[in-house]
């Protein structure tokens, strides 16, 4: 999510971890300082920081990892719970090496390995690589376009990590496949955007001011939904 209000509405409706970046449209960036320590004011739950210096692809020049390590030490330093990233090298294998470089300067904030992993050269591969690198986490839809198509990859994915690394799905989950997602893949954490479009009036015109924000009702329908399967 890239607004306080939507990190707030996902707190409100149940949600126990948000992840913060800017700019969804460009796949999420690294939020900015205010943003973060905003939030880490406003809402008391897991807080994720994505760490992400540009959009496009994942693999970086050093003085673009240079960025990365500076805005980890700032979401540490901020009350950040967990940082989120991922780097690729030039073959779109894992970048072990830096992986682990900002897991061990993120110490002891949780870190996930973003969905760089799903444009991987080769997942079964990248999941080892991860597990190499210390991570904490993977988020995946599978390398398909959504969760619920990739579900046989996730299944995999989970069932070859075991208690190495935790596998979060991802991918168009809502509270209608949520379940689904859930009970045919093992996953024991998901990853959900639940936006709306919103549009504000200022006098006599209506202006979209940001394009969307996390709705709390379906946060609350997904936590639900989540919840009954353990009923």
């Amino acid at each position: 999510m890239d607004s306080l209000e939507s990190a707030i509405a996902a707190e409100c409706g149940g949600a126990t971890r948000v992840e913060l970046c800017s700019h969804l449209l460009e796949g999420g960036v690294t939020p900015s300082a205010g943003l973060i320590a905003t939030a880490r004011k406003k809402v008391s739950i897991g807080l994720h920081v994505m760490i992400r210096p540009r959009g496009g692809d994942f693999y970086y020049s050093e003085d673009e990892f240079d960025v990365m390590r500076r805005d980890a030490l700032m979401a540490k330093q901020l009350g950040a719970d967990g940082v989120v990233f991922g780097l690729l090298d030039a073959d779109a294998n894992v970048d072990v090496q830096r992986t682990r470089q900002l897991v061990h300067l993120a110490r002891p904030l949780k870190t996930t390995f973003h969905r760089a992993f799903d444009v991987s050269a080769d997942l079964s591969r990248s999941l080892e690589d991860v597990v190499e690198a210390e991570a904490d986490r993977i988020l995946t839809s599978g390398a398909a376009q959504t969760a619920v198509e990739g579900i046989a990859m996730i299944r995999r994915l989970v069932e070859d990590a075991k208690d190495r690394v935790i596998v979060m799905a991802c991918g168009g989950i809502d509270e209608r496949n949520a379940g689904r997602v859930v009970q045919q893949t093992g996953v024991r954490e998901i990853h959900a955007g639940l936006r709306t479009p919103i549009a504000k009036q200022y006098g006599s015109a209506s202006i979209l001011t940001q394009p969307f924000i996390v709705s709390e009702s379906r946060v609350a329908q997904l936590v639900h939904a989540i919840r009954s399967l353990k009923e």
